[in-house]
């Protein structure tokens, strides 16, 4: 599998490979940051708040931009400004996830 594409699964549900990162990226602004300057999180709703899976759940939000798009290197890649920009360049400019377009017909 691409890496690029194995990577972009981290940048969901997150909180367990963040507590274990020492060093964060933002794959949207390509900003790097520590664990502990992320505030924000989603996923938790006054419903599951004592849920220990929906804590586990949770999505890290960039402290910067705001996007839900932060790895950290807990994941098993490197996180810096070049990987981050590839990834930027993959998920947010799109250039590399395409659908294939049908063939016409014959």
């Amino acid at each position: 599998m691409n890496e690029l594409l194995a990577a972009y699964r981290y940048t969901t549900n997150n909180f367990a490979q963040i507590g274990a990162s020492k060093v964060c990226g933002c794959c949207n602004c390509v900003a790097l940051f520590k664990p502990d300057d992320i505030v924000g999180w989603t996923g938790l709703t006054l419903q599951n708040l004592d849920d220990p899976k929906a804590i586990n759940d949770q999505t890290a939000m960039c402290p910067h931009c705001g996007s839900e798009a932060v790895l950290g290197d807990g994941c098993g890649f490197a996180i810096n400004a070049n990987f981050l920009a590839r990834m930027n360049e993959a998920w947010f400019q799109r250039t590399m996830i395409h659908r294939p377009k049908p063939k016409p017909a014959a």
